[in-house]
């Protein structure tokens, strides 16, 4: 969903990636040993909007306690995202006996893994084939680690009745509006047919009857994706870990010594733990392990308040549907299941993975004239929520995962796919660690290195360009 890997490559011949912001920590420095060798400062710490749509229109929850003082643990997780929660889950379940101390630095849903538009995508989407699809074999255990990643949830939803989440199993539309965009979906459904994956193309008015607007041209349905309310979903999931999970929110690392044993600092005291998973995607990098291999981009959303009933018929259309776009710098579209309808589109590089005041308040203007555009007779339905969030994209589009230094692991580089990538990463990296083995398993660890950026000024300037000038060909389907 969204940007695309490719795009990036292309467009500055030094690729792209992403990390989203968290929730306004600061940088922290109190209660550090004297001697500079004996720790590595965080020098990257979450910092995101206040705005979240999906945060505040989720099901209100009391945030576990920050810690105060010292802990430790034989595990110890990084990251309260769909890849930290996934992998505390199963540590626990694999190491009944054992304590799990799961930190977050913000709290749990409000950072970039309730900011996302929520779609739990199972099918591959290679934007760099023609058919995109590409290499079926690599394509094959991209959509086994996705569905992995959906069935693991989908469970979860299940056994611990996670209502909040409101997962539909209503597939997604991949919609176009220009010729190129049209062009893109007629390659993609080959591409779905020759992996043996269901689809359909649908045009004209049936559009109307579905997303109850005549804007869209034609469409590719896949039947096999799962939407949900992403915050909602990430607050059951942090409110039903396992009892030898501990949970600590609103605590920020700040400094971390791997020698002689892991010790992480944070602002009242430290964690001892004698292993580490560092689940925390492109804050990762800022641990000392494989830096300036993902960084940011965010792009932003806006949710408006609930359509009237009047307002409702006015449009006709389904209840509850879920739009990507066939160019990778359109909009992504949703019908929720309170009535709001979702716009998503716009991007920047936020180069030290923090939000940029008035980036908001700038594309929530653009996201004005893409709803009207669509909703013309919607005019004075206003926007409730905007905000800013990240995706977690490497140059080579490959992850992170596995074992970074004795003692430390890591499940990191969600590549636009956080939701099911992360949630199936995290599960398998809690597996390997207890000495399972799989097929999922055996393909993550065969992935190659996430490949190095160059330095600044040139990144930023190639990125940036790249994104201004794929989001003005774009075109309609912005």
């Amino acid at each position: 969903m969204g940007i695309s890997r490719r795009k990036l490559l292309v467009g500055t011949g030094i690729g792209a990636g992403v990390i989203a912001a968290g929730g306004g920590a600061t940088l922290l420095t109190d209660n550090l040993p004297a001697d500079p060798e004996s720790l590595l400062r965080i020098d990257a710490l979450p910092s995101d909007d206040p705005g979240p749509g999906w945060f505040h229109t989720s099901q209100k929850r009391t945030p576990k306690p920050a810690l105060v003082g010292d802990a430790q643990a034989p595990w110890v997780v990084i990251g309260a995202g769909f890849a930290g929660l996934a992998a505390a889950r199963q540590l626990a379940l694999n190491f009944p006996d054992d304590r799990v101390i799961l930190v977050e630095a913000q709290q749990a849903g409000f950072g970039t893994s309730g900011r996302n538009a929520g779609f739990l995508i199972d099918v591959p989407h290679d934007i760099s084939a023609p058919d995109y699809i590409g290499d079926k074999t690599i394509a094959r255990n991209i959509l086994n680690l996705n569905q992995t990643g959906q069935r693991i949830l989908k469970d979860l939803v299940e056994e611990h009745n996670i209502t909040e989440a409101h997962m539909r199993h209503s597939g997604k539309y991949q919609a176009a509006v220009e010729d190129s965009g049209i062009a893109v979906l007629d390659a993609y459904r080959g591409g779905l047919e020759a992996l043996g994956q269901k689809c359909k193309l649908i045009e004209g008015s049936a559009l109307k009857d579905i997303f109850g607007t005549t804007f869209y041209r034609k469409a590719l349905y896949t039947p096999g994706t799962i939407l949900v309310q992403p915050s909602g979903l990430v607050k059951g999931l942090a409110d039903t870990l396992p009892e030898n999970v501990t949970l600590y929110e609103e605590t920020p690392i700040t400094a971390v010594e791997y020698e002689p044993r892991i010790v992480l600092h944070h602002a009242t005291g430290r964690i001892m733990a004698d292993k580490l998973i560092l689940a925390n995607n492109a804050f990762g990098t800022h641990f000392g392990f494989s830096p300036r291999t993902i960084f940011p981009v965010f792009t932003y959303g806006s949710l408006t308040r609930p359509l009237t009933k009047a307002e409702q018929d006015s449009i006709g259309g389904e209840d509850f549907w879920g739009i990507i776009p066939a160019d990778p710098f359109g909009t992504t579209s949703r019908r929720t299941h309170d009535n709001r309808i979702l716009i998503r589109n716009s991007f920047s590089f936020n180069e030290d993975g923090r939000y940029k005041p008035g980036y908001t308040e700038k594309y929530r203007q653009t996201h004005r004239q893409s709803f009207e555009r669509r909703y013309p007779t919607l005019k004075d339905v206003n926007f409730e929520h905007t905000w800013g969030g990240g995706l977690g994209m490497t140059r080579n589009g490959s992850s992170l995962f596995g074992e970074l230094r004795k003692n430390v692991y890591g499940a990191l580089g969600c590549n636009g796919l956080g939701t099911v990538r992360c949630t199936a990463m995290g599960t398998m990296l809690a597996d390997w660690l207890a000495g399972k083995r799989n097929d999922t398993i055996d393909y993550l660890l065969s992935l190659p290195k996430p490949e190095w950026n160059p330095p600044d000024p040139f990144l930023t300037m190639g990125v940036n360009f790249t994104l201004r000038r794929g989001m003005h060909d774009a075109g309609l389907e912005a």
